[in-house]
């Protein structure tokens, strides 16, 4: 168990490697009669270590790397991939990429992003923390993460266990314009998860720490306790009388709303016709105070990036903005398709950071007085071409604006357009685990599914 996972800084070695590797297969996408190429090229290393009743489960180290190529004939496309980067394994690729753009149809919206629009400067936003971490430390960690979750409180019968886990990625995006952009990223986590109570009346819970920095990772004793205190939160759950009531999304859950927002109005839905958020932009989707940033180059950013998946420079960019949908979300193939432009979005969004109007969970507990603060969600019942929303839901039941009791075994539901015209509040607790960026979300009135 001496090999460590993630060695001396070897990355900027690395990055020239894979650029290099990259303009040569350009060059014979070229040869082979390309108009146009784009490659993706990419090397992670990584250390997982899972640890249950202090035992060692698993240790597990990855080392993969892969290639991906896309070539364009006219508008006519193929695309294949590796994890061979050997000279001959990547030509096999590139000529099968070659002999399916041949035989495809032309599509007119296919094609490289505009040159104009390729990234000129790519910072790196402070996400590369590389850091030896050996087996033997991360089980450490590990034992010591669940131990002092065990001991946090009597009634934690069983454990799930406690992982922690280390990865560090260099990736290469080139294309035919000449754009070649580098990036490098590290990750730790940290997380266990625990059983209290006995027979029919078990409950499990758990608590997680991810972070691009070692050093800033939560105490390992801290993510146990905390693990405890969830589960031990939840025995003796009940049910409610079913009715409308308001509901608060605790923070961990609550950028799931802005998921189902984010895949409504993205390219590929809105050009299917296949979204409730059709030709809204301009629209007031929200309250008048709500708004949603994107902010591409935040420090440590979980997806902060100069750049998106096509090369395309990013740029701070409003969402939503006094509860108006600005645009959309799409990449160059999507945007043609819609006859707008891309946003910088080939790959997904980048930081999103929702606007808060209240205080923490505490006060939005005491503002919301009575209903139903969400803690979990389950089942995947949200149809994004109509905006109907039911999912299975775990929590706790707010009498006067305190914890009454927690509660299981119920289905809040409602219809997406309408969820997002009542939510009143977000809150300032923000969880930072996430590429969005948001605290509590309140909800002023849902169907809440209980007992008859």
């Amino acid at each position: 168990m001496n090999q460590k996972p993630i060695p001396q800084d070897d990355s900027s070695e690395r990055l020239d490697r894979l650029s290099g590797l990259a303009r040569e297969v350009l060059a014979q996408a070229a040869r082979l009669g390309a108009s146009q190429a784009e490659v993706s090229l990419s090397e992670d290393r990584g250390l997982s270590v899972n640890v249950r009743l202090g035992e060692v489960e698993t240790v597990e180290y990855t080392r993969d790397r892969g290639l991906g190529v896309t070539v364009y004939f006219g508008q006519r496309k193929g695309s294949a991939s590796t994890a061979d980067l050997e000279p001959d394994s990547i030509r096999a690729s590139l000529e099968q990429a070659c002999a399916i753009a041949r035989h495809t149809e032309a599509d007119p919206a296919s094609g490289l992003a505009e040159a104009a629009l390729m990234a000129t400067d790519c910072p790196e936003y402070d996400r590369w923390h590389p850091r030896e971490l050996s087996a033997e430390e991360a089980i450490e960690l590990g034992r010591r993460c669940e131990q002092a979750g065990r001991d946090a409180d009597a009634r934690i019968a069983n454990s799930e266990g406690a992982s922690i886990g280390a990865s560090a990625s260099v990736s290469v995006y080139a294309n035919s314009h000449g754009f070649v952009g580098r990036e490098r990223s590290t990750g730790y986590s940290l997380s266990c998860s625990l059983i209290a109570g006995e027979g029919d009346g078990m409950q499990r819970d758990y608590w997680y720490s991810s972070t691009s920095a070692f050093a800033d990772l939560d105490p390992v004793e801290r993510v146990g306790r905390l693990a405890a205190e969830r589960t031990v939160a939840r025995l003796d759950p009940r049910s409610v009388a079913t009715g409308e009531y308001p509901v608060l999304y605790a923070a961990e859950v609550a950028r799931s709303l802005v998921g189902h927002l984010v895949g409504a109005v993205s390219g590929g839905a809105l050009y299917r016709r296949a979204s409730f958020l059709l030709d809204t932009v301009g629209q007031r989707l929200f309250p008048a105070w709500f708004g949603i940033a994107e902010r591409p180059h935040l420090m440590r950013g979980h997806r902060s990036g100069a750049f998106d998946a096509e090369g395309v420079a990013t740029r701070d960019s409003d969402l939503v903005r006094e509860g108006v949908l600005q645009r959309y979300v799409l990449g160059s193939y999507s945007a043609r398709r819609l006859g707008l432009a891309t946003t910088a979005n080939a790959g997904g969004v980048h930081n999103l950071v929702l606007d808060a109007n209240a205080g923490g969970l505490d006060a939005l507990l005491r503002g919301m007085g009575r209903g139903l603060l969400v803690t979990e969600l389950m089942g995947q019942g949200v149809n994004t071409v109509t905006g109907d929303y039911s999912r299975g839901a775990a929590g706790f039941w707010i009498e006067n604006g305190q914890i009454a009791y927690p509660v299981d075994g119920i289905t809040i539901a409602g219809n997406l357009a309408d969820m997002f015209q009542a939510i009143e509040a977000v809150g300032s607790d923000v969880d930072r685990r996430s590429h969005i960026l948001t605290g509590s979300i309140l909800v002023g009135r849902m169907t809440v599914a209980g007992e008859s």
